[in-house]
């Protein structure tokens, strides 16, 4: 876990493996951004000269190595591209910071110490570049042997930061436990299947209920089958892994609202006996990405002492064929008692989703969110890094939408067109787990509603795209899981903490 501190040392006195700075354009020509001084002073007032001489240009996600000039007790400058820079007054925004401090970070993998000399104007500023930081030092290693792993930089010195003032300290502090619970969902996400099994993952839940005060109850599959959870049971049919339904619940003494998060936490998705194509299965792990995103948003939530109840709901079970999965034409009796015609059994998040959120209805939140890997059809409208947003409440999805802009990720409100219902239609059961493929991401949100306790505000986030990144690593972004939608259920727990929702 790399470490956090808030420095009062100057950039030309700290004892560090490299020093970060930003350069901007301004025009055709490249700037040194604020924070920097004493770095462009050593070099003679030439920093930008040199770096321009190398090549840098000062786009966003550059980033340019060279040597320290004497003056320095870092052996190694790395300037890193803020893109263009801003009129005067203005700061270069968070965003922008945040992926800066990414990049820097994930360049200097293997150093023991780096120090962070980026622009810092505001306590927001250095909430961004902490949080950037500490995403892109992220590296999943826990399955290679330790001599060959590449250790990730072992930790950030904040220069600009101010240790002593309340704003400064309290947005590192939150960024530091936003960005430690981000990376847990990414280990989630990209721990192997045979050992995240629905079984494991309830076990990480009530582990980490223990360690931060939180209210833990599983269900098992004896539970499941008791309560007639027939959708959770029908995906999980065909495994010898059980399914599990976890409730973890954080609380507040002074909370006067209550958030329920529920999360699609399909360990592994084969499609079941519409088994996907060759091509298809590798990175089907992350199917579980959205019970990852709100397991760690309770978390979260909990660190940061919010004034608000935040109980998350992961659905979990293993989508597999075999001899007693769920086929084509059988009919399932969800937890609601409605009666579903499973088409096609690689529809399956959507089944243990709607036992899930009937579950959370019973307990009269006051709003419901959802998150998951639900479509490919989403992927296909919206491309892989933004995910998208639908409600039953126009206002609320706009409000998700903003958040979501607000912290960094990138989303798009998506509507519930109702002539799309009824293609969802069955001779034989209530309903069909699938309705007409144009449009397939909206379907499935409107079978999700379907689900809803009456009068409960609702959101579902389609996150398909942006939960696991297959390219190669940009800003604070790795390879694998990202973590995607935590920031945005964070700040939507805050913002109704703050009766703004």
């Amino acid at each position: 876990m790399t470490a956090l501190t808030l420095s009062t040392a100057g950039a030309a006195t700290l004892r560090a493996d490299a020093l970060v700075v930003g350069v901007a354009k301004s025009g055709k020509t490249l700037v040194v951004a604020p924070g920097a001084e004493a770095v462009d002073k050593a070099f003679d007032g030439r920093l930008a000269a040199v770096l321009e001489t190398l090549g840098a240009s000062g786009a966003e996600g550059e980033a340019t190595k060279l040597p320290a000039p004497a003056g320095l007790k870092a052996p190694v400058v790395l300037a890193v591209g803020l893109g263009a820079a801003p009129e005067d007054g203005e700061s270069f925004g968070a965003e922008t910071l945040r992926r800066a401090a990414g990049t820097a970070a994930r360049t200097l993998t293997g150093s023991k110490k780096a120090a962070f000399a980026l622009p810092i104007a505001t306590a927001e500023d250095a909430g961004a570049i902490a949080e950037g930081a500490l995403l892109g030092a992220y590296a999943y290693t826990a399955y290679q042997d330790g001599k060959d792993a590449k250790k990730p930089l072992a930790e950030v010195a904040l220069l600009g930061a101010k240790p002593r003032d309340k704003a400064h300290k309290a947005a590192a502090e939150r960024s530091q436990a936003i960005a430690e619970e981000i990376n847990r969902a990414r280990d989630l996400i990209n721990q192997p299947p045979n050992d995240l099994t629905p079984a494991a993952f309830a076990a990480v839940a009530q582990a980490a209920g223990k360690e931060h005060g939180l209210k833990v109850q599983v269900l098992d599959e004896k539970a499941l089958t008791k309560g007639g959870f027939g959708g959770i049971l029908g995906v999980g049919n065909g495994s010898v892994n059980p399914p599990r339904l976890v409730r973890i619940a954080y609380t507040h003494p002074k909370a006067e609202k209550t958030l329920a998060l529920v999360g699609k936490g399909i360990t592994y998705d084969s499609g079941g006996i519409s088994l996907k194509p060759a091509g298809h299965n590798e990175t089907m792990k992350c199917d579980m990405s959205g019970a990852a995103a709100v397991f760690s948003a309770v978390v979260a939530a909990s660190r940061l002492g919010l004034e608000v109840n935040v109980t998350g709901w992961l659905a979990l079970a293993e989508n597999m064929p075999s001899g007693s999965a769920t086929r084509p034409g059988d009919v399932l009796r969800m937890y609601s008692g409605k009666t579903v015609e499973v088409l096609n059994t690689d529809a399956e998040g959507r089944l243990v989703l709607a036992d899930a959120i009937t579950k959370a209805s019973e307990e009269h939140p006051d709003a419901i969110v959802d998150v998951a890997t639900l479509t490919g059809a989403m992927v296909l409208a919206l491309g892989d890094r933004t995910f998208g947003i639908m409600a039953n409440d126009d206002d609320y999805r706009t409000a998700i939408h903003e958040i979501a802009e607000e912290v960094g990720e990138q989303s798009w409100p998506m509507p519930l067109p109702a002539d799309l219902r009824k293609t969802m239609d069955s001779p034989t059961a209530d309903m069909a787990n699938m309705g007409v493929r144009m449009g397939g991401g909206l379907v499935a949100g409107l079978f999700l509603q379907e689900f809803v306790g009456e009068g409960i505000t609702w959101a579902h986030l389609d996150i398909a795209g942006p939960a696991f990144h297959e390219g190669a690593p940009y800003g604070y972004t790795p390879k694998g899981g990202t973590g995607s939608s935590v920031r945005t259920l964070v700040k939507l727990a805050e913002r109704t903490a703050a009766g703004e929702l």
